[in-house]
Formats: structure tokens, sequence, C-alpha cells
């Protein structure tokens, strides 16, 4: 990688993965879905002496979002997240906050993003990729420059994410995988909202999704 650096904690009951996009050059930081624990987020940009400059959202489900509000607050910045997201993240019994976690979590952007937008951020040009099929407004974001790739649930390590909730579809899911992401380059490594990081390469080679 050039200027980036990437940090990442595993937050909330369902071991979800926080990321900090951080440009090593001026200390300009982004955070990439604020999962939960929202005093260790903070603890962690104060004592490295980062600059956050922008929250994005994989998507709506409140196990990437528990901590948004209170982050928001603190920081001040701009919230991103894919326009075909809005009523999810409106809705606590979509998002799942309202049955599975037995709280109303709402939430919204700042900024709603369209498919192929690209977002200069904290000194990186960040391409937005609609990644429909876990839920109907899920992006992933795309760091040519540095040969990364947020893929929230859409991609995971030899599989993708769960298709049952809703706004959820297998077949759109599929199609998102191969025509938007199996077009990236073999080497851009893929950081997924839960357990561990992959390329793009190697799940083309052994992702059952690869053979549908």
């Amino acid at each position: 990688m050039g200027k980036a650096r990437v940090r990442h904690f595993v937050l909330g009951p369902i071991q979800t993965n926080v990321y900090f996009l951080v440009n090593e050059e001026t200390k300009e930081m982004i955070l990439v879905d604020p999962a939960d624990n929202a005093p260790r987020i903070l603890d962690y940009a104060k004592q490295n002496n980062l600059i956050p400059k922008a929250i994005l959202l994989t998507h709506g489900h409140y196990d990437h979002i528990a901590a948004l509000k209170a982050v928001k607050e603190a920081w001040q910045v701009p919230v991103y997240a894919g326009e075909n997201e809005k009523n999810l993240l409106a809705n606590p019994m979509m998002n799942l906050s309202g049955s599975w976690a037995g709280q109303g979590v709402t939430a919204a952007a700042d900024t709603w993003c369209k498919d192929g937008e690209r977002l200069s951020l904290a000194g990186f040009d960040i391409r937005v990729i609609a990644t429909p099929g876990h839920t109907e407004g899920g992006v992933c974001y795309y760091v040519p420059a540095e040969n990364l790739l947020f893929s929230g649930d859409t991609l995971f390590e030899g599989s993708c994410g769960r298709t049952d909730l809703p706004t959820g579809s297998m077949r759109t899911l599929v199609r998102s995988i191969k025509d938007k992401l199996f077009v990236l380059p073999d080497e851009t490594l893929v950081l997924p909202g839960h357990e561990g990081a992959t390329t793009i390469g190697d799940e083309k080679l052994y992702n059952y999704v690869a053979g549908m």
C-alpha cells in the first residue's frame, strides 16, 4: 500500500469488523462501519492523534451502525451510505435493531451515494460500488490506488452475506459479486464486515459463489 494504513477492531455481539483507513502522511482518517463500543473507537482516534474526516456505511444492519450516533456527535463529520439504503436505516425492524437487539436504532446519511460515484476523502480517491443482495442498498468502497476493498457483508472469505433478511436476494447478491467485484484486480485486498481478510483473486478461485 502507499499512504494508507488500515487498523481494525472486532466489536459488538456479532463480531463486526470496524475499520480505520488512515492517511499516514496527514493523519486524516475515515471510519468504516461503526459497529459498537463508541468509547473505544473515539479513544483510539484520540490516542493516535487521528483527524476524522468521514464515516462510511457499507449497509444499514444494526451490527454495523450501533455506535454511529455517538461517534458522529463527537466528531461532527459526514456520514456516507448507499442511496437505496434509506428505508432500511430508518426502520428498526428492517435494520434488525428492533427484532434482534431489542432497541430501536435508526440512522441516516448526510450523503446518499450512487453506484460509481467517486469520493475524495482524507486524501483518498474512493469509488462507491453498489452491491445489492445482502441488503437492497448495500455498497462496497474501493480504493484503487491502495488496492483496498471494504466489502461489508457482501463478500467474505470463502462465502458471502446472508440473504434471508429484509431486502435480501441471493440471486442479486451473486450477480453483484460476479459483475461488480470479481472484475477488480486479483491483488485487491478485501476487508469484509466479519472474519478475516482475503483477496479478489482467491475468492474467484475458492469462493462457492464463483460456481453459481
